[in-house]
């Protein structure tokens, strides 16, 4: 705790933290099942998801493109499915993949309810405020321009989260040391150990209550529970 009241910058993750696609993620899943015929279980289906997209970040259908190895991706849809309790063929997951895929290229970006009041909240206080995100598009932080001092995408680093180099850059461009940095992100493995692993102090935010175990970094179910650390 003693870390993040003495923060002068706070870094956060874009997909899940602070934006969600629209339709959501557990939507689309649904809804291209349902087109296949399975119907999921749409109340466990975003556990599954978050599990899927932790264990295996690189079969996150939108990555997919026809000629890829198909490996991850499969791998993704069976973690995801085994967290709702159910399996499918090869053949069907795959459809789900390319389905998923086809639809998220024409998604928009929503802010969470919280977004915009934590970030004003904070920008007041006098915190560098700055974006992380694996997106290689120029999607990430759009809409934050008064808020944000910076974004860092692995496109211009050119590695993923959990990579120490993107984590590093973002701390060039916020001028702090690490142990003057915190950072909020929604994935353990991607968020919470890429930051750790430069020092930074990092914050799980689990909005869905998937990952209550976690208990060795600072865990928060809503951005509002940030004001109260400044």
């Amino acid at each position: 705790m003693k870390e993040i009241e003495q923060a002068r910058a706070v870094l956060f993750d874009w997909f899940g933290t602070l934006a969600h696609p629209e339709p959501d993620r557990s939507e689309i899943h649904c809804q291209v099942a349902h087109e296949l015929g399975v119907e999921l279980p749409r109340e466990r289906v975003m556990r599954g998801i978050y599990a899927a997209e932790d264990k295996v970040p690189e079969g996150i259908p939108p990555r997919w493109r026809e000629g890829k190895d198909a490996a991850p991706f499969i791998h993704y849809q069976e973690v995801l499915l085994d967290e709702v309790g159910m399996k499918l063929p090869r053949e069907v997951m795959l459809e789900i993949v390319k389905g998923v895929s086809q639809r998220a290229r024409n998604i928009t970006w929503a802010f969470y309810d919280d977004v915009l009041p934590v970030m004003k909240a904070l920008k007041q206080r006098g915190l560098v405020l700055g974006l992380i995100s694996n997106l290689r598009t120029g999607k990430a932080g759009v809409g934050l321009d008064n808020y944000l001092d910076f974004v860092v995408t692995s496109g211009e680093v050119g590695k993923d989260k959990p990579a120490p180099s993107i984590f590093l850059a973002a701390l060039e461009r916020a001028r702090t040391r690490a142990s003057e940095t915190a950072y909020v992100g929604d994935q353990y493995q991607i968020d919470v150990l890429g930051a750790r692993g430069v020092g930074i102090s990092p914050i799980l935010i689990d909005r869905f209550d998937v990952v209550p175990e976690v208990s060795d970094c600072l865990r928060i179910r809503r951005l509002t529970e940030l004001i109260q650390f400044h």
